[in-house]
């Protein structure tokens, strides 16, 4: 049996554009380019046979799932494990003003030893994430879930499905209402595909069928 998880990043809003870390400031709201988004993406997911939608709690999230899980209609289940990172004091600052503190170089290249002041570290966030990943697969075996985070967050979970460390992570890039996906074997992942932005393949649920079987794997990452 296969579950395929598929990991949605939230659509552009204004502090994408603005270049500021967000991370859980409340009541920050998809702009249009990010209803559309959200709105192309909905239609895209109604292609595949969807049994849950889970979301970070942040509002940028929600919204973004609100129309697939309408589309699909299913309801959102809120998922603390997908959160965004707790930045502590560098919430809300501008990362133009970030990169002139000294700590700024140890994110860059020794993240895995970082602790954002009063604030979380990325191990303690990966830990979460993976968790919270792995929880929802053990609880919908042979299923297709869609779960709704925020760059950080997937690009972390994707370095661990991938074998890259975590001082690594940011090689990866994770556009806004892009897809990553996994696929768990009998509990055992193979990454299909990251941070796709364009039509994605229909995932096909077989039993007994082998991952690199299916015709979602021969797809390419975007």
């Amino acid at each position: 049996m296969i579950t395929y998880l598929l990991l949605v990043r939230h659509g552009e809003n204004e502090w994408v554009r603005s270049n500021r870390l967000a991370g859980r400031t409340p009541e920050v709201f998809l702009n249009e380019r990010g209803r559309q988004q959200s709105a192309t993406l909905a239609k895209e997911l109604a292609k595949q046979p969807v049994s849950a939608v889970y979301s970070s709690p942040l509002e940028r999230c929600v919204e973004t799932a609100q129309p697939a899980a309408e589309v699909l209609g299913l309801p959102i289940v809120i998922e603390e494990g997908v959160l965004e990172g707790d930045f502590g004091d560098w919430q809300g600052q501008k990362l133009k003003d970030l990169a002139k503190l000294p700590e700024w170089k140890l994110v860059q290249q020794h993240p895995s030893s970082f602790q954002f002041p009063k604030g979380e570290s990325f191990r303690a966030m990966q830990f979460r994430a993976v968790a919270a990943i792995e929880r929802i697969q053990q609880n919908h075996p042979n299923e297709i879930v869609v779960i709704f985070s925020h760059s950080d967050i997937i690009r972390i979970s994707m370095a661990h499905y991938l074998g890259t460390p975590l001082d690594l992570f940011q090689r990866i890039m994770i556009s806004t209402a892009s897809v990553s996906a996994i696929a768990f074997h009998d509990r055992k992942p193979s990454v299909l595909f990251v941070n796709r932005t364009s039509e994605l393949p229909v995932f096909e649920l077989k039993k007994d069928e082998k991952p690199a079987e299916t015709n979602a794997e021969q797809e390419s990452t975007a």
